[in-house]
This record gives C-alpha cells, sequence and structure tokens, in this order.
C-alpha cells in the first residue's frame, strides 16, 4: 500500500514544498483504511483545447415536449358541483356567477384581528366590578367553543369539501372561507391573549365542558367519512354523504350553533362592554353570515343537478340534523344562561333558535318546524349587515399600517 509520503510526492510542486507552520497546523483524522491493495489516483484529463468536440450530427435532441392529455376547451355545460370531468384549471366560463361574487365580497369585506383595540376590553376584564360572573362565563364560553369550531370547519374544509367540489368558482370561494376561517381563530386568540385568560382552560373547553364537547363532538361525526383521504364521490351512497356533511356544516355548525354566543356577545358589546370582542364578533358574524349563504346555495345546486339524492330519507336526515342542531344549541344556552343576562335569557333565546332553525329548513326546500316563533333579537340582523367602513375613522385608521408594514429585503 502507498503510504501518504508516497502519495504527496504526486501531487502538484508547488503544493508540496508549501510549509506549513506547526503553530497552525489543522490536525487531520487518519484515513480510515480500505480492503483495497492500492489506491486509484484518477488519470490526468486532458487540457479543454484538446478535447474533442462532439459533431452537430452526434448533438442528442432535447425530448419533445410531453402532449397535454386533452386540448378540449371547457364549457360552461360541462360544468359540475360534484363529480365534474372538465378540467378543474379553467376558471372562466363562470357557470356560478353568484360563487365568484362572494369570494369578491369576501376579499372586499377583508380584515385583521389586531387593527381592533382590546384597551377598553382589557380594563374592564382585569377590574373588578367590570362584569358579572355570569357575563364573565359567556365571555369564556364563547372564545371556548368558537376557537375550536372554526378550527373544524377549516380542517373540513381544507381536507375534504376543497377535494369533493368539482367547480373552480366555488373552489376559488372556499379557498377564500378558509382563510377567513384562519383569521377568526387568530381572533379568538387575539382575545383570549389580550385579556390575559388561561389558554389552557379556553382551548380545552371542548374536552371538559359537556355542552361545548357535545357540539364539538356532533360536529366531528360528520367529518369523518369524507375526510378520509381515499373517499370518492360518484355513487349515490358518497355523493349522501357528502351531501349530509355539507349541510351539517353550513346550516347547522356554522348556521346554528354559532348564534347563541354571537348573540350574547353582541348584546354585551351594545352595552357598551367588551366592546372590542364584540367588534370582533360582529366582523366574524358577517363573514359566516355569508359562509351560511354560500354553502346553502351549493346544497340547493346539487340537489338541483342530482335530484336523485334528495329523496325521501335524505330529507328526513336533514331535518332531523337541523333539529338536533337545535337542541344542543339550546341546551348550550341554558348552561351559560341560567339566569337572566345582557337584557335577554334562555327562553328567548331558544325561541331565537327556533326561529334560525325554521329558516334553515326552509333555505334547504323542508317545511318549518315550529309555529308562530319571532326573531325577538332583530338587531342581529342589522348587524350581519355590517359594511366594511362602520366607524372607520375610530376603529380601522391601522388599515393605512398594512401595506407599509411589508418588508420587501
Amino acid at each position: 500500500m502507498l503510504s501518504w509520503d508516497d502519495y504527496e510526492e504526486d501531487l502538484d510542486p508547488v503544493a508540496a514544498k508549501t510549509s506549513v507552520d506547526p503553530q497552525t497546523q489543522i490536525n487531520v483524522a487518519p484515513p480510515v483504511e480500505t480492503n483495497e491493495d492500492l489506491i486509484q489516483v484518477p488519470e490526468p484529463q486532458p487540457e479543454p483545447h484538446m478535447v474533442q468536440q462532439p459533431s452537430v450530427d452526434a448533438v442528442v435532441a432535447p425530448p419533445a415536449p410531453a402532449q397535454p392529455v386533452s386540448v378540449e376547451r371547457v364549457t360552461v355545460d360541462q360544468k359540475a358541483m360534484i363529480n365534474c370531468r372538465a378540467d378543474l384549471n379553467q376558471l372562466v366560463p363562470f357557470k356560478y356567477e353568484w360563487a365568484w361574487q362572494k369570494y369578491i365580497d369576501g376579499c372586499a369585506n377583508h380584515w385583521m384581528p389586531q387593527e381592533i383595540n382590546m384597551t377598553a376590553d382589557i380594563a374592564t376584564w382585569r377590574s373588578e366590578g367590570g362584569l358579572t360572573e355570569d357575563e364573565r362565563t359567556v365571555v369564556k364560553r364563547s372564545l371556548g367553543f368558537f376557537s375550536t369550531a372554526d378550527s373544524l370547519v377549516a380542517n373540513n374544509l381544507v381536507l375534504a369539501i376543497y377535494r369533493l367540489i368539482t367547480n373552480p368558482e366555488c373552489r376559488q370561494y372556499l379557498l377564500r372561507q378558509a382563510f377567513e376561517e384562519a383569521i377568526h381563530t387568530h381572533a379568538y386568540q387575539y382575545c383570549i391573549e389580550s385579556l390575559g385568560m388561561d389558554e389552557g382552560e379556553i382551548f380545552n373547553m371542548y374536552h371538559e365542558v359537556p355542552v361545548v364537547a357535545a357540539k364539538a363532538s356532533w360536529a366531528l361525526e360528520y367529518t369523518r367519512e369524507i375526510s378520509n383521504p381515499s373517499f370518492k364521490t360518484g355513487t349515490p351512497e358518497a355523493d349522501k354523504l357528502l351531501l349530509k356533511n355539507l349541510i351539517a356544516y353550513y346550516c347547522v355548525l356554522e348556521g346554528i350553533f354559532f348564534y347563541c354566543g354571537f348573540s350574547q356577545i353582541l348584546s354585551m358589546g351594545r352595552r357598551n362592554k367588551m366592546t372590542g370582542t364584540s367588534e370582533q364578533f360582529q366582523y366574524i358574524l358577517r363573514d359566516e353570515s355569508m359562509h351560511v349563504n354560500f354553502g346553502i346555495d351549493v346544497i340547493n345546486q346539487i340537489k338541483l343537478e342530482n335530484p336523485h339524492l334528495w329523496d325521501d330519507g335524505m330529507r328526513a336526515l336533514a331535518r332531523k340534523m337541523i333539529l338536533e342542531g337545535a337542541d344542543l344549541e339550546i341546551l348550550y344556552a341554558r348552561d351559560t344562561m341560567p339566569r337572566g343576562i345582557l337584557g335577554m335569557n334562555a327562553n328567548t333565546m331558544a325561541e331565537y333558535l327556533q326561529f334560525i332553525a325554521n329558516r334553515r329548513l326552509a333555505q334547504i326546500g323542508l317545511t318549518e318546524q315550529f309555529a308562530n316563533v319571532k326573531n325577538p333579537f332583530p338587531w342581529m340582523s342589522e348587524i350581519m349587515d355590517l359594511k366594511k367602513e362602520k366607524n372607520f375613522f375610530e376603529t380601522r385608521v391601522t388599515e393605512y399600517q398594512t401595506g407599509g408594514a411589508l418588508n420587501w429585503d
């Protein structure tokens, strides 16, 4: 075997003669011995000018580009809400103009939680007589449920619904809705952090508080099947599972489960209490109202395009889910309002939730369930129509700072 001294004699003579100061010499670990009897030294390569250049004929042509699967242009008639075989990358021509308009409206109503001033809420929450114990319970329960509920909705959208809805303009709105759900979760976390709440207590309510856990568990029940990556639509049974999920999430989770907590917090804001938190909820409610309207349009479009899905069994299941949702939300109201509070009580809230349930039933073509119920909180309808410019100069002045905060370096 060659020694390292012998090997160095074959190196560049200039490099071999270069001396190294013993004080600065770097210790190099000895090489690992191999079973080879000889170290193969690469043969010297010819100078670049001596290398024979290949002829033009010898140059290998690059491979031809892959041909697209289909060059057919998508027409409106080829589009469908589910089980569509048209190219999903072709956004236009629109088949559902309402879906695109909701996407545009959602973008126009963009907001961020940190734009809203929470100073007054912090003072109220920390002061000894700022809120009653019942009012503090309402705030904590609302933040506890919603911080989890919007995550459940976002997971359902991203992991299941987006993959199974086969219309590109509707998918565009779903992307916007998923981002809004992230903003809502951010808003709840921002309120919790600003008020100095016990984050472990709030974020674990869906495990530890029975009336909160019951709603979360109900919602999760309708996700398990379609969130499986191997789940596919295309059969009546599978399509009904997707339709069931859409009704559960849009008509119940977002369409009923949110309304007790929202009306409680917004009623608090109308009494000049927790005004920052209330304003966060106002913007969230405006977004959620659009989500519900979009989801109901999707449900009705699927029914129109697939009338065989909307049979007696599916109608009975839809009614059952909406009524179950109303019952769970009434139980939540009674638990959070054992006594009268904020100009409302459990009985008026129950009537309000029955009014909402009637609306959800009618919106998907079912007969109303509860007779002679009216909206005891008409101011809630006004808040749902909240414009982006509400109290602009008092509450949204930081909007002008958003672009300047970007760092392009």
